[in-house]
């Protein structure tokens, strides 16, 4: 890809890589873990996770930052579902233009919940962690917003695996 992007002429300062991710959709007595996030004097809710290493699988990812960021074990389970981020589509964040990352999110179960707390590497914007209420999903500033929609009155339900570039 590197190669095509060169020989295209664009300029090494101009080309951007796609970043792999895996986040944690954990529920718990009908409350969803969250990273509380402040940008100024924005304030916004994300799930758990981050970016993968090379060499890395995705399973292994999502249990690394986990601890990092909430200091939680988990034991990861099936897909729930992936989405992308391509920065220049959504109004964001501006610095987010030239950004594109694939997420892959993964339903997870809690080992240590007695231990929650803010990791010893926690994102550069997070200021805490929420348990939000599924009843009160509605009054969060929530990332993806397309998640509220997943909770219905029978219970979960994530219409299809692979969500596209929703923000």
């Amino acid at each position: 890809m590197l190669e095509k992007a060169v020989s295209m002429g664009l300029p090494m300062s101009r080309i951007r890589y796609i970043r792999n991710a895996a986040r944690a959709f954990i529920l718990h007595e009908d409350k969803l873990l969250t990273l509380k996030m402040q940008d100024g004097s924005r304030v916004f809710y994300i799930l758990p996770g981050g970016g993968q290493l090379p060499g890395e699988r995705l399973q292994d990812t999502v249990k690394r930052e986990c601890l990092e960021e909430v200091n939680l074990r988990v034991k990861v389970g099936n897909v729930a579902y992936m989405r992308e981020y391509i920065g220049k589509n959504h109004d964001f964040n501006p610095r987010h233009k030239g950004f594109h990352q694939v997420e892959t999110v993964f339903f997870c179960n809690p080992e240590n919940l007695n231990e929650l707390q803010p990791g010893g590497e926690t994102d550069n914007l997070q200021v805490g962690i929420v348990w939000i209420p599924i009843e009160d999903l509605d009054k969060y500033d929530l990332y993806p917003r397309i998640l509220k929609g997943f909770f219905t009155e029978d219970g979960l339900d994530i219409p299809k695996i692979y969500l596209g570039d929703v923000n």
